[in-house]
């Protein structure tokens, strides 16, 4: 008989990270395929059903996960907009892999997936109520409430990175100014420096000064806009990912200075801020957890 097992993809303008999972979240195999050009979505359903039918012949797979880069309709299984994605609009993303790979889908925001994925087997696995911040090309976020997934009504909460930090800011896609994207993102990095990243980290780890002081400043606009969040959530464990999260021994002692000295101590008893663990992997495992819970409502359907 063949072991049960669960499909988990991340989507993403560049590459699809396909994983297959067994239900312990031990993965048995996984795949990453170029986006398709334009990246269409009867281009990517067709590029992934492929990959996904290759994958799961050794196995009995019982549900596909899927995580897209931006907001989703969950009451209707509706991928609303993607980011970086060809003629994305309300695309009816899990009936047309539910039709193309046979399988019942389930689909999520890719941060929302990342932080599912923490929150099962990375950085928060020990903790019940957490905040996933992905610090990347965006910033993107989760939010963990007693062990489930918070979206709201709409299926749209968790948009952390647009909160507010400057009223007078950079303009933000969203309309927004001054969001904490647009201080915390790699784009916001290059625009305030010339410089990316990892080129920052290597200055300040020869003992750049301008290097050292651009991190402490990161550092402390990360903390206010973490604040703001920590008075709402008052969760017990934020998990730091992304590509900027690589230089986190940079910023991290600014950030939680940042935090102490706004937040009053009965908001942040026992907080912990937390180096995600899973790296690119997240966003896979997250929707092959979201694929089990559908797998399991499913099942108590029937009992």
């Amino acid at each position: 008989m063949k072991q049960s097992s669960l499909i988990g993809i991340d989507i993403g303008g560049t590459n699809i990270k396909i994983g297959q999972f067994l239900e312990n979240g031990v993965c048995v195999n996984s795949s990453t395929i170029v986006t398709p050009k334009p990246a269409t979505p009867e281009a990517i359903v067709k590029t992934t059903t492929q990959t996904v039918k290759a994958l799961i012949k050794d196995y009995n797979c019982i549900a596909l996960g899927v995580g897209i880069p931006g907001p989703v309709d969950h009451t209707n299984r509706i991928s609303k907009v993607a980011i970086n994605l060809s003629n994305w609009e309300n695309v009816p993303l899990a009936r047309l892999l539910e039709e193309s790979t046979q399988l019942p889908t389930t689909i999520a925001n890719d941060a929302d997936c990342a932080g599912l994925g923490e929150a099962w087997l990375g950085a928060g696995r020990y903790y019940k109520n957490l905040i996933m911040l992905t610090l990347g090309t965006g910033v993107g976020g989760a939010i963990i409430l007693n062990g489930q997934l918070f979206t709201g009504h709409l299926g749209t909460a968790g948009e952390l990175g647009l909160i507010t930090l400057d009223f007078n800011g950079p303009i933000c896609k969203s309309g927004n100014r001054g969001s904490l994207e647009q201080f915390g993102s790699i784009q916001a990095i290059h625009r305030m420096t010339g410089m990316d990243p990892a080129e920052l980290s290597r200055l300040a780890k020869e003992g750049n000064q301008e290097a050292i002081a651009f991190w402490e400043k990161y550092g402390q606009l990360l903390g206010i806009g973490l604040a703001n969040l920590i008075y709402i959530l008052t969760p017990e464990v934020i998990v730091i990912g992304g590509g900027i999260s690589n230089s986190i021994s940079f910023f991290l002692g600014a950030t939680l200075r940042e935090i102490e000295q706004r937040v009053l101590p009965t908001s942040r008893t026992n907080l912990k801020l937390l180096e995600a663990t899973l790296g690119d992997k997240a966003g896979m495992l997250g929707a092959a957890r979201l694929a089990s819970n559908m797998a399991n409502n499913i099942n108590n359907k029937f009992y």
